[in-house]
């Protein structure tokens, strides 16, 4: 069953469209993530989802019904926050049976209620402190147990690992997601992290000056990128892109980049002679040393389990992730081969891919 539908939702804030004409339908129980780029409209949209911003145009329905002109209350969902948002004044317990108590449940209701989410997320023995007394994590934990003792049919999360260090980020992303196989609660999650994305979703949408470009499996997004944009977003290393042309080639097409020809089978269709396209290489689809095109090492980079390597070559740059540590140095004579199975060429006007 569809829990959530975005129907040709925009939003428009004066002369700058911030949305637009965003579709997406989200299963029960699914975790979806909305990644992009700061201003790409991933957060203005889990507002519209939320209820705190209006729709311009177009429609959201939950559950199959119409809520365009319903209230958050009213919607049945509950937000995370960057920031937390927790009261200073009140300890730990009190944050989370907050909005409880403003729905006139009783005190020992509450008090279940609230003793039961703080021992699912390890905050039982901190129920009396103050968000002060508390580390960044604690804090979003309270915040996160604040949304769960609601028991809400959506989850909304709005960047809320932003502010925490990368240690604590990938801990509370194993956590996020533990509770999701946990509870099976329809959720959102926002994020410019493609990493945090990749790693916590069943599905993510990435979004593009306002437009989702893409929505698929976290495999479906790495390995088959709809389009250039997706290609180089999504990946670390990034995806390096090369000019090239296609041509006649042995038993079908090819693309020539520089003066190195690779076969390809395109997408759909047939794919002309002379179309200028950009093809990418990821990092681990490049090998190094032995048979390949000559290079020159310009930088190495350590990164404990891999070394990542960038070389120049005759068509442009390369960066090569090489398992454990690589004894390189800049300005070194190397070969480099490229994978030609793995290849994603894409259109140099529209950026969609071909192959």
């Amino acid at each position: 069953m569809t829990a959530i539908e975005l129907k040709s939702i925009s939003k428009v804030f004066g002369s700058y469209t911030a949305c637009r004409d965003v579709n997406l339908a989200i299963a029960e129980g699914e975790f979806i993530t909305l990644l992009g780029a700061s201003g790409c409209g991933k957060t203005t949209t889990l507002n519209m989802v939320a209820g705190l911003e209006d729709v311009t145009s177009g429609d959201i329905l939950m559950s199959g019904r119409r809520v365009n002109d319903l209230s958050p209350v009213q919607r049945d969902v509950a937000m995370v926050f960057q920031n937390y948002a927790l009261y200073p004044h009140m300890n730990v317990a009190r944050n989370i049976g907050f909005t409880l108590k403003m729905r006139g449940m009783d005190a020992d209701s509450i008090r279940e209620r609230v003793e039961k989410v703080a021992s699912s997320l390890e905050l039982s023995s901190m129920l009396d402190r103050l968000p002060s007394q508390l580390s960044g994590g604690q804090q979003q934990r309270v915040a996160i147990g604040r949304a769960l003792v609601r028991e809400p049919k959506i989850f909304l999360f709005d960047e809320p690992f932003s502010n925490l260090d990368a240690s604590l980020r990938m801990k509370m992303r194993a956590e996020v997601k533990e509770l999701h196989q946990r509870l099976g609660v329809t959720s959102i999650f926002v994020t410019h992290d493609q990493e945090e994305a990749m790693s916590i979703s069943d599905r993510i949408a990435v979004m593009n000056q306002g437009r989702v470009e893409q929505l698929g499996t976290p495999e479906e997004i790495y390995s088959r990128p709809a389009t250039r944009f997706v290609a180089t977003f999504i990946g670390s290393p990034r995806m390096e892109l090369a000019p090239g042309e296609i041509v006649s080639g042995a038993g079908g097409v090819a693309c020539r980049i520089a003066s190195v020809e690779f076969p390809f089978t395109a997408q759909s269709g047939t794919v002309a002679p002379g179309r200028q396209v950009d093809v990418g290489i990821r990092p681990e689809h490049v090998k190094l040393g032995g048979a390949g095109m000559p290079a020159t090492v310009r930088l190495v980079q350590p990164v404990g389990p891999t070394t990542h390597v960038t070389v120049d070559w005759q068509g442009g740059t390369l960066v090569a992730s090489i398992p454990g540590f690589v004894r390189l140095s800049p300005g070194a004579s190397i070969h480099a081969a490229i994978d030609p199975d793995h290849l994603l060429v894409f259109d140099r006007q529209s950026g969609e891919l071909l192959a």
